[in-house]
């Protein structure tokens, strides 16, 4: 039987949230490997970043946010993401001597009563405190429509670029930043149907600080109450950048009402039948918490309450990226709160320890 580690935290995932919550253990006098230790599933840095579409360069990255205390260097507006963004948080790993343990991915997270147990395909850790930064790209949302589509399906996780569409009718559904993204690369080489739920809002103008904290208090309200989580997206509104510009010039941001069912050949509305190549679903994430279900932090209402960063039923265990943290700005400021709540938490154990 293998013996579990032991540490003080672990960080789970190694994306912009679990890296802020490591630089600010490390700022905080948490030794590594003893102190703290971050399990990242993926077997090499990037987090999500490593995984986008190649087509995704970094003049039409939705909005990104400096680590703490390293500037990201300026790259060329052509590079593709995949590339510059997991190179930056290499780096960042490397400077500040995170103790990163790669491939670990979790499976589940038991309580021990004075610690928590963290099984993992890399070992077993011991903990006394946990912060959860596994954010939401493993887990695509494909919502169910009757009927059955016998070409090509995707969701946007699995999109890498418009090359393979040309000359094709494509089904885009979503309202979101990641549509309008697709809209843009695929309006220059195929035929695009735009489908949503519900009518896209387009915000015109700058997001004003007063906007950001009035959208993200809505999603933080409804983990407070331990409602399903809402990204902060869909409460802000679509708005200018780079991709929307390229989609109005190619005149493809026509969009429909989503269709009632799927057919062998297409979509349909109704009796009316629309054949299509493929299908592409812009709709979104789940997060990825079901390593936590052992814990029970669930409430009635499906989701984890949370106060801040920390899990209501459970001090011990924070959640960032989560939620109104699902940012590259919210991920940086949840995971300094997070370590805060911990030092809060672990002062007089660590105290007495010593």
């Amino acid at each position: 039987m293998t013996v579990a580690a032991s540490t003080d935290v672990v960080v789970i995932g190694g994306g912009q949230a679990g890296l802020s919550a490591a630089y600010h253990l490390h700022r905080r006098g948490f030794a590594p490997h003893t102190g703290f230790v971050l399990l990242d599933a993926d077997p090499a840095p990037g987090g999500a970043w490593a995984h986008r579409s190649p087509s995704l360069r970094m003049a039409t990255v939705h909005g990104f946010h400096d680590l703490p205390d390293a500037e990201l260097p300026e790259p060329d507006p052509l590079a593709p993401a995949r590339e510059v963004v997991p190179g930056y948080f290499a780096a960042y790993e490397a400077r500040h001597a995170l103790p990163v343990v790669r491939p670990a991915k979790v499976t589940a997270v038991r309580d021990l009563g004075e610690r928590l147990l963290v099984e993992s395909t890399a070992g077993d850790w011991t903990t006394r405190a946990l912060i959860n930064a596994t954010g939401t790209w493993t887990r695509p949302f494909l919502p169910h429509y009757p009927g059955h589509f016998t070409g090509r399906q995707l969701h946007y996780a699995d999109y890498r670029g418009p090359e393979g569409f040309a000359g094709q009718k494509v089904v885009v559904v979503g309202g979101g930043a990641s549509a309008v993204q697709l809209l843009a690369e695929l309006g220059e080489l195929a035929e695009t149907v735009w489908v949503t739920r519900r009518e896209p809002v387009f915000r015109d103008g700058p997001f004003t600080p007063e906007a950001g904290r009035a959208a993200v208090a809505l999603v933080e309200q409804r983990v407070a109450e331990g409602l399903p989580v809402r990204s902060v997206v869909s409460v802000t509104g679509l708005g200018p950048s780079v991709a929307l510009r390229r989609a109005e010039q190619l005149g493809v941001l026509h969009r429909r009402p989503v269709f009632d069912r799927l057919t062998e050949h297409g979509v349909a509305w109704g009796g009316v039948e629309e054949r299509v190549d493929a299908i592409i679903w812009a709709t979104g994430f789940r997060p990825e918490v079901g390593h936590l279900a052992p814990l029970g932090l669930r409430g009635p209402g499906g989701g984890i309450r949370m106060l801040g960063t920390q899990a209501a039923a459970d001090p011990r265990v924070h959640l960032v990226g989560y939620g109104p943290s699902a940012s590259t700005v919210g991920a940086n400021r949840a995971g300094r709160a997070a370590v805060n709540g911990i030092v809060k938490l672990l002062s007089p154990v660590l105290a007495q320890a010593s």
